[in-house]
């Protein structure tokens, strides 16, 4: 019984809705080109004058995106690879079939954010920047490695094989559902400037690239299934394995920060290590 509901669940996320063609890489392609044309245009492809005309913008965002600080700072939490595949691990055991481009595509865009970040190697805000000038919510996060976002990159790499994969078939649905997940990745991106971590550019490059990123993941996965051919019994113990440490890893950063974002984290990883040993309990009876 379990087996034809693990088969059910994996066929239901073939999506046909919804084929990758070339329009949808051209698009972030063509934006990030006229990002990189406007810079040019305002002679601000160094690392100061990047800055210098960010500055005013970004001062002004973080001040009104920073009025509920609490909010701002669970909400960016979202954008932590952590907190991500935490909250990612229940549906890899109930839609399995997402395993090769989730995973494929967060990979891609770990290799966009570090290579992008030592290559441009701007400073973040606290480092550049006055820092009684605008709002630091948290850590100061300083160094060279603004440009690009990385958890606006890891937030819609992630939206965008959601996005694809349950893609629905109604267009009223269509709609919902893409304007839900824009809104999302958003507002979680607009944080990253709220707590003054990242200057505006940064965001918008870091959503871009994202979703290019989502974009290569689906289309490598569609053609890589080396992973689905795995029994469910040779692959759950390697997602315990992950729940655990992503448990011993949630559970540290409760303890230097309480805050709600990690207690619901730790409650999907523990919902997730029930159902994995209920999943052994069902196949070593039946």
């Amino acid at each position: 019984m379990y087996r034809k509901q693990q088969t059910k669940m994996s066929t239901t996320t073939l999506n046909k809705n919804l084929k990758l063609t070339p329009i949808f890489f051209l698009i972030p392609m063509f934006i990030l080109i006229a990002l990189a044309l406007y810079l040019h245009s305002k002679n601000a492809l160094s690392k100061e004058s990047y800055i210098h005309i960010q500055k005013d913008t970004f001062i002004r965002l973080n001040f009104h995106l920073s009025q509920f600080p609490r909010l701002a700072y669970n909400l960016t939490q979202f954008g932590d690879t952590l907190i991500v595949i935490s909250f990612l691990t229940c549906l890899l055991l109930y839609v399995p079939k997402i395993k090769e481009p989730l995973i494929l595509a967060s990979i891609i865009s770990a290799i966009f954010s570090i290579s992008l970040k030592k290559l441009f190697a701007v400073p973040r805000p606290p480092s550049a920047l006055d820092r009684h000038d605008f709002v630091i919510i948290g850590k100061a996060l300083t160094g060279h490695s603004s440009l690009p976002s990385g958890h606006t990159i890891t937030v819609f790499t992630t939206l965008t094989v959601l996005w694809f994969v349950f893609f629905p078939k109604k267009i009223t649905y269509k709609i919902g559902w893409s304007l839900g997940l824009l809104s999302i990745g958003i507002i979680v991106a607009l944080t990253r400037v709220a707590i003054g971590a990242h200057y505006p550019i940064d965001v918008i490059s870091g959503g871009l690239i994202g979703y290019i990123s989502g974009l290569l993941g689906i289309l490598l996965g569609s053609k890589v299934t080396f992973l689905n051919r795995l029994h469910p019994q040779k692959y759950h113990p390697i997602l315990l394995v992950l729940c655990i440490i992503c448990s011993i890893l949630v559970l540290n950063k409760i303890v230097q920060e309480h805050l709600i974002i990690y207690n619901l984290t730790l409650i999907s990883l523990a919902f997730t290590l029930y159902k994995l040993i209920f999943t052994y309990y069902v196949y070593k009876r039946y």
